[in-house]
């Protein structure tokens, strides 16, 4: 399987070798916040028309048709329309935290997504501790929620924020108890090595009943954690107009409209990567020559395969189920879910000690 690390090196080595380091070091922190934002527009765009041609698909519809081929172009014209309409902002809004907090939501799936290693040799952040980190860093967005239905001197809007703050936080918990249950199993935080760890087999299949359990829980508490159907209780607009970002127009509208859709593939990746063996290819042992075959597909295209088809899902969900109640939202967690992931993880921790596991 190519190694993109090849291509990094040699723009590395030719950086270095025709001027000094720290501004070699300058213009390729400069050359990756670029690549970051651009793939942060690019897919954002496309999760959306992606989930407006998917809806139409669900309801046997054609979905957007007009601008461009087949209706391609016409996110690009939303985009356009949202970067050109005026910034408002209310009287008795606090104006400081209405204008921090689309960017605090933003900041944190930008950062999120420099985490995710798209194939080898392929990932700017790679901590020991990578899996700790993106949790952390994804508690910084209900933060900026928070501070946007506050601020905005709305009722209906706070109502919002608190119930997003409610069910972020509280789901979460199964998020982060889904992950440790397949790094007890691995023995590691660190995202590269969790991939490399899957070379063989995916932890899917490797980790036996409680893998497929907390991919299972993963896949809900990812639902709830980015605010998507049948768990979209923040914008209830049946309820709360628009939820939380109901003040908000223009460009910081269409933050918290990227930052959603980004949430969406992260969440997905970030599952590719732990159950689904991320950029690595399917390997099965003792197939060698298929196994040939599947290396010769290139390893981005595993990864963005994976989490493309795991958002299928989840916005399957979104498009099958009726919305909850915000009770039944926070019942079904703190009473299956959480007592469920925590079973499970004591199920894989018995398993890794006795060696029950493929």
């Amino acid at each position: 399987m190519f190694d993109f690390g090849i291509w990094t090196k040699w723009f590395n080595d030719l950086l270095m070798g025709c001027m000094p380091e720290w501004l070699a070091i300058l213009i390729e922190c400069v050359v990756i916040a670029v690549l970051v934002l651009l793939t942060y527009t690019v897919l954002a765009l496309f999760y959306i028309l992606y989930e407006r041609k998917l809806c139409a698909w669900f309801q046997c519809r054609l979905g957007p048709m007009r601008v461009g081929k087949w209706g391609l172009l016409q996110v690009f014209a939303d985009m356009f329309k949202i970067l050109v309409k005026e910034l408002i902002s209310l009287k008795g809004t606090d104006r400081f935290l209405f204008k921090l907090a689309p960017y605090l939501v933003i900041t944190s799936s930008v950062v999120m997504l420099a985490c995710l290693p798209w194939g080898r040799g392929l990932q700017i952040i790679n901590y020991n501790i990578g899996i700790f980190f993106i949790l952390a860093v994804s508690s910084v967005g209900v933060l900026g929620i928070l501070l946007a239905g506050w601020s905005s001197n709305n009722k209906y809007t706070l109502i919002g924020a608190m119930r997003s703050g409610a069910q972020m936080i509280s789901y979460e918990i199964s998020l982060g108890l889904a992950l440790i249950t397949i790094v007890v199993f691995a023995g590691t935080m660190n995202i590269s090595e969790l991939v490399y760890e899957q070379e063989k087999a995916w932890f899917l299949f490797r980790g036996h009943i409680p893998a497929i359990i907390a991919f299972l829980i993963y896949i809900v508490a990812a639902t709830a954690e980015t605010n998507r159907g049948p768990f979209d209780l923040p914008e209830a607009e049946h309820e709360l107009i628009a939820g939380y970002h109901t003040e908000y127009s223009g460009i910081h509208f269409g933050f918290f409209y990227l930052a959603e859709y980004l949430n969406l593939f992260i969440v997905s990746g970030i599952a590719s990567l732990m159950f689904l063996g991320g950029w690595m290819p399917l390997h099965i042992p003792g197939w060698d020559g298929f196994n040939a075959v599947m290396n010769w597909i290139p390893s981005i295209v595993w990864f963005l395969g994976k989490a493309f088809f795991i958002s299928f899902v989840i916005i399957w969900f979104k498009w099958t189920f009726p919305r909850v109640r915000i009770d039944q939202m926070l019942a079904f967690e703190w009473k299956y879910l959480m007592p469920l992931s925590l079973a499970n993880l004591l199920l894989m921790a018995v398993f890794v000690a006795l060696g029950w596991h493929f």
